[in-house]
């Protein structure tokens, strides 16, 4: 019985070695996984949040909705997925979700589809192939994200295009001029050796730490992002229809979802969230959309010109409990 327990829990820590792989703002991978048996919990790890950058923790719950959107997808590709709460118990909110598998593995489940674009999905933020994406794909990465419990508008339009990008780089303006964010900022940039945080060369990551801390950049972040924004060929929004906590978990499955099925497309895709980061850009941003509701992140998607190294990931020790 104790050889079959042990068979059983390491396959579901592999359902976890898939979920881990999400992306999450500044590479902070704030979760945390309990295994009892059948059951996976999602915690969110606090100790991992970024007060400045998101004070209200609204990303750190949409990564952790990556995650689960993965830990999902893995579960239906080993047929053993049986059902999943979001926020089972109210009165512990770290707890974001449970999911529940099946003991034994069993045929692939619908929506495992999704399952070899984990390990395939990067954030690519270098300048994409100037190379049209198909309507028809784009119409796919709505479908997903609308079975998500989100939507996706692409923003269409040479001058919506435009001033959405202007927004990038007036919030990169914003950001930058703040020494607390710079601070922030300059503290999740790492060796990749360290598991995690943004990567930067090892060598020179005191000097890298101390321009960042010291030095606003804002303006040429800005005019960098707004000329990356301006190029991308396709720039969309995916937003809630409100705003909780539960609506972030949601945009985070949504995400996920729209990023797998990119890539299942041979897209790979960045994130220019800094109009939703600051709080009075927001409503700008909003008001370039036709949908009603929240804007929860913007995206740049396109067909990469190179292969990029999988971002480094904290060993599964460091964020799983086993009971």
């Amino acid at each position: 019985m104790a050889e079959k327990q042990t068979a059983t829990q390491a396959k579901t820590l592999e359902l976890v070695r898939h979920a881990v792989l999400a992306p999450s703002s500044h590479n902070t991978q704030p979760w945390m996984f309990r295994v009892a048996g059948e059951v996976v919990e999602l915690h969110a790890d606090r100790m991992r949040a970024l007060p400045v950058n998101d004070p209200l923790d609204r990303e750190l719950t949409i990564s952790c909705g990556c995650a689960l959107m993965n830990l999902v997808v893995a579960a239906r590709h080993f047929g053993r997925f049986h059902h999943a709460e979001v926020f089972p118990r109210l009165t512990h909110p770290d707890l974001m979700a449970r999911v529940h598998l099946s003991q034994k593995a069993g045929a692939a489940q619908a929506g495992s589809d999704l399952f070899d674009a984990i390990r395939q999905r990067r954030t690519y933020r270098k300048r994409v192939a100037a190379r049209k994406v198909p309507a028809a794909v784009q119409r796919s990465l709505a479908t997903a994200a609308e079975a998500g419990g989100a939507w996706l508008e692409v923003i269409s339009g040479r001058d919506a295009r435009h001033e959405v990008a202007a927004l990038v780089a007036e919030a990169d303006r914003i950001q930058w001029a703040d020494p607390s964010w710079r601070r922030e900022l300059a503290q999740w940039m790492h060796p990749r050796r360290s598991g995690d945080g943004l990567v930067i060369a090892g060598l020179t990551s005191p000097l890298t730490h101390a321009v960042v801390r010291s030095f606003d950049m804002g303006n040429g972040v800005g005019a960098k992002d707004l000329e990356l924004a301006d190029a991308s060929p396709v720039l969309a929004v995916l937003g809630t229809e409100r705003d909780r906590p539960r609506d972030w978990i949601a945009a985070g499955e949504a995400l996920e979802a729209v990023l797998l099925t990119a890539q299942t497309h041979g897209l790979q895709a960045s994130f220019l969230n800094q109009p939703v980061q600051v709080a009075e850009l927001r409503a700008k941003l909003h008001n370039q959309l036709s949908h009603i509701g929240q804007p929860q992140l913007l995206i740049r998607l396109g067909f990469p010109t190179e292969q990029l190294p999988a971002t480094p990931r904290r060993p599964l020790a460091e964020v799983v409990e086993t009971a």
